[in-house]
C-alpha cells in the first residue's frame, strides 16, 4: 500500500508541473496545502525591442503531459516532435513547414537530429528514425522501457537512453542493438531522464542515483563515474537526486547539476570535481564563456563563474512560476514560465530588460537559440521566433539568413542573395557617407571578438540589423512592446 501511496502522489506531482515538491507531498497526506503560489510579475522598463519573426500553430503540444519535447535545430530546420505522434520539420527563417510525419505512437522524447536523421523515443519502448530531408521513417528498434529523453546522433550510432537505467548504442544505418549500458535505478525518482551527450570518443550521462558517468561510444564500456550529489534524509523523497538535466561540456569541462543537490564543474578526461555548489536544480542550466546559469527548484535563475562556481548574481523575482532551463542569445538570458512568458535578462547583471508573451500555456522545454535568433515551443503547441535589435547599446549579430515575407513562390536561394546584397549595400554606403550613430565605447572585454557556438563574428554596429530588416523585410521590424 505503502508503494501504490507514493506512485499515486508522484503521478499527482507531475500533472501539477513538478513545482512544490514537498508541499505537494504535505498537501496529498491530509495536511494543509502550504504551494507557494506564483511570484506577481513586476513590471519591466522594455530595454530592446522584441520582433517576431513568425509564429504558428504546429499541433495539439504536450499540455497535458509533462515532457519536455524540446524542439531541436539542424540544417536550416527546426524540428518538433508532439506527443500524438507528430514530427515536423519547420524551416527555421520563415516558419514555414517542410514536412511531417505521423508516427502513429505516443512519442514521449525528443527529437534528436544529426547527420542527416532525425530521432525519436516513444512510451512503447521503441526508437524510431527518419529522414531529415524528407521525413520518411527508415527504421523503428525496440529497446526495454520509454525513452523519455531525446535520443542523441553521434555519427554511426544513435544513443538511446530508458527510463529503467539503460542507455542503448544502436547502429545509426538499421537501429540494430551495438551494446548496452546499464545502472541500477533508485526506489523512487522524477519522471524524467537526461539526455547523454556526446563529447569526442566520450559519452557522458547522468543518472537516477546522482552519479555522472563517461562512457566509451564505439563499445559502451565505462570510462569513469563520480557522484555529485548524495541522498539524505529517512525517507524515499528526502533521499531523491536525479540528475534530470542534460549535462552541458565547454572546454573539457562538464557542468552538471542534480534535484535536492548540487550543480558541479568535472574534468571531462577524468571525472575529477572542480568545484560545487549547493543549488538544486531539475530544470536545467546553459554555459557561456564567462558563466553557468541555471534555473534553482525555486524558479531562481543563477548566474555562477564558470571557472570557480562563485555567484555573480540571482534572479528571485520569478520564485515558483515553474521556470524552464536558461537560452542564452547575445548579451541576454531567456527563460519560459508556466504562465507563457519569455523573460529576458541582462547576462552581466540578471536584470529584467524585457518580457514578452508567447502563448496562454505553460512552457516545459528550455528555448533554443539560433544564431541570434530565439525558438521557444509552448505546451499548446505554439512555435515561435523572435529576434532583438540590442541591449544596452550593445548590438546582437543578426541572423545569418533571412527571407522576404511569405508568399507561395518564395525561392530560399534568392532570398539570400537579396539579403547579401543588401548587407554589402549598407555596408559600403555606410563606409563612403559614415555613420552618423557610431557605436559607442565599450570596455575591453566588449570591444574583443566573441565566439558564438564555435563561430567567431565581430559584435554589429547599434541599429544594423534594424536597417536591415527595414529594406529586406519591410514592415517585419516594429516595436512589439510586448507586456
Amino acid at each position: 500500500m505503502k508503494f501504490i501511496a507514493l506512485c499515486t502522489f508522484f503521478i499527482v506531482i507531475l500533472c501539477s508541473g513538478c513545482s512544490g515538491f514537498k508541499d505537494s507531498y504535505t498537501s496529498f497526506m491530509g495536511g494543509e496545502d502550504n504551494t507557494e503560489p506564483p511570484t506577481p510579475l513586476v513590471d519591466v522598463d522594455q530595454k530592446i525591442t522584441i520582433s517576431e519573426l513568425w509564429k504558428k500553430d504546429v499541433g495539439d503540444g504536450y499540455d497535458k503531459q509533462y515532457l519536455k519535447l524540446i524542439p531541436v535545430y539542424a540544417n536550416e530546420k527546426i524540428f518538433v516532435a508532439e506527443n500524438s505522434g507528430e514530427i515536423l520539420a519547420i524551416d527555421r527563417i520563415t516558419g514555414k513547414q517542410v514536412w511531417s510525419q505521423n508516427t502513429k505512437t505516443r512519442i514521449t522524447g525528443g527529437p534528436g537530429a544529426g547527420h542527416n536523421l532525425v530521432t525519436v523515443g516513444t512510451g512503447k519502448a521503441e526508437v524510431i528514425t527518419l529522414a531529415a530531408d524528407s521525413g520518411e521513417i527508415l527504421w523503428t528498434a525496440r529497446v526495454t522501457s520509454e525513452v523519455l529523453a531525446a535520443p542523441q546522433i553521434a555519427g554511426n550510432i544513435i544513443l538511446a537512453r530508458t527510463i529503467d537505467g539503460k542507455i542503448f548504442g544502436l547502429n545509426a544505418e538499421d537501429g540494430k542493438r551495438l551494446w548496452v549500458y546499464e545502472r541500477s535505478v533508485p526506489a523512487l525518482t522524477l519522471r524524467g531522464s537526461s539526455a547523454p551527450v556526446v563529447s569526442g570518443d566520450y559519452i557522458i550521462a547522468g543518472f537516477d542515483d546522482g552519479r555522472l558517468a563517461a562512457i566509451e561510444l564505439q563499445t559502451g564500456k565505462p570510462v569513469w563515474e563520480t557522484r555529485i550529489a548524495l541522498g539524505s534524509g529517512r525517507s524515499e523523497l528526502e533521499r531523491m537526486v536525479d540528475i534530470n538535466a542534460e549535462p552541458v561540456i565547454m572546454d573539457d569541462v562538464i557542468y552538471a547539476a542534480s534535484f535536492q543537490g548540487r550543480v558541479a564543474a568535472l574534468n571531462l578526461r577524468s571525472g575529477r570535481i572542480l568545484w560545487t555548489r549547493e543549488v538544486s536544480s531539475y530544470a536545467g542550466l546553459c554555459v557561456d564563456s564567462n558563466a553557468v546559469y541555471i534555473t534553482d527548484d525555486d524558479s531562481a535563475v543563477w548566474a555562477l563563474d564558470r571557472k570557480t562556481g562563485v555567484s555573480i548574481w540571482k534572479q528571485e523575482n520569478l520564485l515558483a512560476r515553474a521556470v524552464t532551463a536558461p537560452a542564452t542569445i547575445g548579451q541576454m538570458v531567456v527563460v519560459g514560465d508556466l504562465e507563457g512568458y519569455l523573460h529576458w535578462m541582462d547576462k552581466s547583471t540578471g536584470e529584467f530588460i524585457a518580457r514578452n508573451k508567447i502563448s496562454s500555456k505553460k512552457i516545459i522545454a528550455p528555448p533554443i537559440s539560433v544564431d541570434n535568433v530565439l525558438y521557444s515551443y509552448a505546451s499548446d503547441g505554439t512555435l515561435a521566433a523572435y529576434v532583438t535589435d540590442q541591449v544596452s547599446g550593445i548590438a546582437v549579430k543578426p541572423p545569418v539568413k533571412e527571407t522576404e515575407p511569405e508568399t507561395a513562390d518564395t525561392d530560399p536561394a534568392a532570398e539570400q542573395t537579396e539579403v547579401s546584397r543588401a548587407m554589402e549595400t549598407m555596408e559600403k554606403s555606410e563606409l563612403q557617407n559614415g555613420d552618423p550613430n557610431p557605436i559607442a565605447e565599450q570596455d575591453d572585454a566588449a570591444e574583443q571578438t566573441e565566439t558564438v557556438e564555435g563561430n567567431e563574428v565581430e559584435k554589429e554596429e547599434k541599429g544594423f540589423f534594424g536597417r536591415l530588416m527595414d529594406r529586406v523585410i519591410p514592415g517585419k521590424h516594429e516595436n512589439s512592446n510586448p507586456p
